[in-house]
């Protein structure tokens, strides 16, 4: 059963106002970087035990010696196991995705949008100021009169 929307009735009309959203698309997923999604290897670092005994291990070993481009501190341990310890702050070996969110900003309100004007900011910082500015802009009006 769905509740009914409960709406405050505007006081001016609708092309007064701008609505400012974030919103995900379910069916996008793109892909991420470590520090997007809050990865637990690129926050702390993590370890990558191999075996060089077998051929597998050992070209795992040399990728990460010649081409990961990732800093490590390389160990053995008793069993004879080659351990990487990589350092936080990089990007570990699984690929991440995430659902992107859409941070956009219409004029009108939940009555519709007169001009059919809509914007999407790229960055998350650049809504937010935006949405600032809006926010000091009613204010300065509102201390007019």
């Amino acid at each position: 059963m769905n509740r009914p929307i409960n709406r405050i009735a505007p006081l001016q009309a609708v092309q007064a106002y701008q609505t400012y959203s974030i919103s995900q698309r379910p069916d996008i997923l793109v892909r991420a970087a470590c520090q997007q999604v809050g990865c637990a290897a690129w926050l702390h670092g993590w370890e990558t035990r191999i075996d060089e005994a077998t051929e597998q291990g050992r070209q795992q070993a040399a990728y990460i010696r010649t081409r990961s481009g990732r800093t490590f501190r390389e160990l053995r341990t008793t069993a004879g196991l080659t351990v990487f310890r990589f350092d936080s702050g990089q990007r570990c070996f699984a690929e991440h995705k995430t659902n992107p969110e859409v941070y956009g900003v219409r004029d009108g309100d939940w009555r519709g949008n007169p001009t059919g004007r809509v914007r999407q900011h790229q960055r998350p910082a650049d809504w937010v100021e935006d949405f600032g500015e809006h926010q000091q802009r009613i204010a300065d009006q509102q201390k007019k009169g």
